[in-house]
C-alpha cells in the first residue's frame, strides 16, 4: 500500500537550481548594502565583496556536496539528524520554521514600503499589499514545484535585467579617480564592511531542503552551485563596482545610492524602478524560501516531529500541501 502513496515529484532542474539558488541568496540588501559600505570603507569596500565572494564557495559547495551525495527533502535539518540524532535535528528544524514564520512577515511589509516610493500606499495598504504577497507565494507554490521553478525563472530574468541595465548604463559615468584613495579610511574599516555584508551571502542552504525534488542531484547540484556562485558574485561586484565608481555612495542614506545608479538608466523612473525591483527580489526569495520551509516541515512530520498527517503529499501536484499550510 506505502508503495501507491504520493511522493514528491522529481522536477527541480539546473534551470531551477539556479533561479533557487539566487532568489535565496540575492535579497534587497544588493540594492542598500553597496552603498552603506561604500560608506563604511570607501572604494576599499570593493575589496569586502571580492573577499567574501571567494570565501562564499566553499560553504555554498559544501552544502551541495552533502545535498548530492545524500539528497533527501529537509536540508539542515536532515543533515542533523544524520549527525546529531532525532532531538537536535527536531531543534534545527523548529529554528528554521520560527525564522520563517517570523521573517517573511516582516521582509513583505519592507517589499511594500519599496512600492510605496513608486505608488502612494497608506499604512494600512502597505500590509494589504505585504499579505498579497505572501497570499502569492503560497498559491504558487501549492501549484507545484514545477509551476514555482517557471514563475522562480521569471522572477530572477526580471531582477538580472534591471540591475544590468543599470549597471551598464552607469558605466560611462564611472571614473578612475573615484577609486582613490582607495582606502581613505584606513585598512579597518574594511573589516566592519565585511560584517555588514556578511548576511548578503546566506541562502545557499535553502535549496538542499528540495534536494528529494532533483532530476539528477549527483550533477546538477554541483553545476548550479559553481554557476550560481559566479553570477551571484558578479551582481554583488558590479553593483558595488557602479556605487563607487559614480560615488553613488555620497547620495547619503541606504536606498539612495543604488536610486541614484537605476536614475542613470531610466532618468525620472529611476526611483519607481527601485521600488518595483526591490518588490521582485522580495517576492522572489519568500518564494524560494516557502518552498524550502515547506519541505522542513514535511521532513520533520515526517520523522515525528509533528504529526505524522502533516507529511502528506497532495496527489496531482506532488506537494506537501498540509506543510505548505501550517507556514
Amino acid at each position: 500500500m506505502s508503495e501507491n502513496k504520493p511522493g514528491l515529484r522529481k522536477a527541480v532542474t539546473m534551470r531551477y537550481a539556479v533561479a533557487l539558488y539566487m532568489s535565496s541568496v540575492l535579497g534587497s540588501g544588493v540594492l542598500v548594502l553597496p552603498g552603506l559600505a561604500a560608506q563604511i570603507a570607501g572604494p576599499a569596500s570593493l575589496l569586502a565583496w571580492l573577499l567574501l565572494s571567494l570565501a562564499s564557495y566553499p560553504l555554498a559547495y559544501t552544502f551541495a556536496s552533502l545535498s548530492a551525495r545524500k539528497h533527501e527533502s529537509g536540508g539542515v535539518y536532515s543533515f542533523a539528524r544524520e549527525s546529531f540524532g532525532l532531538q537536535m535535528a527536531d531543534a534545527v528544524g523548529w529554528l528554521f520554521i520560527v525564522w520563517y514564520v517570523t521573517g517573511a512577515p516582516v521582509v513583505t511589509v519592507i517589499a511594500a514600503r519599496y512600492l510605496s516610493y513608486a505608488i502612494p500606499l497608506s499604512n494600512t495598504m502597505i500590509y494589504v499589499v505585504a499579505a498579497l504577497i505572501i497570499l502569492g507565494t503560497f498559491l504558487i507554490n501549492y501549484r507545484g514545484i514545477v509551476i514555482s521553478g517557471k514563475v522562480q525563472l521569471a522572477v530572477i530574468v526580471a531582477i538580472v535585467g534591471l540591475l544590468l541595465t543599470a549597471v551598464i548604463a552607469s558605466a560611462p559615468l564611472v571614473r578612475v579617480e573615484n577609486f582613490s584613495p582607495f582606502f581613505p579610511y584606513g585598512i579597518l574599516p574594511v573589516g566592519v564592511a565585511a560584517a555588514l555584508i556578511f548576511w548578503s551571502y546566506l541562502g545557499y542552504e535553502n535549496v538542499s531542503n528540495v534536494a528529494e525534488e532533483f532530476k539528477n542531484p549527483e550533477r546538477d547540484f554541483h553545476r548550479s552551485i559553481v554557476l550560481s556562485v559566479v553570477v551571484i558574485s558578479a551582481l554583488y561586484l558590479s553593483v558595488s563596482m557602479a556605487t563607487v565608481g559614480t560615488q553613488a555612495y555620497r547620495a547619503g542614506g541606504s536606498v539612495a545610492p543604488f536610486a541614484a545608479i537605476l536614475s542613470n538608466a531610466l532618468g525620472v523612473y529611476g526611483g519607481v524602478s527601485t521600488g518595483v525591483l526591490a518588490v521582485f527580489i522580495i517576492f522572489g526569495t519568500v518564494n524560494a524560501y516557502t518552498t524550502g520551509m515547506s519541505r522542513v516541515v514535511y521532513s520533520l512530520a515526517k520523522e515525528g516531529g509533528l504529526p505524522k498527517s502533516v507529511a502528506r503529499i497532495h496527489p496531482k501536484t506532488g506537494v506537501p500541501h498540509l506543510s505548505l499550510g501550517l507556514l
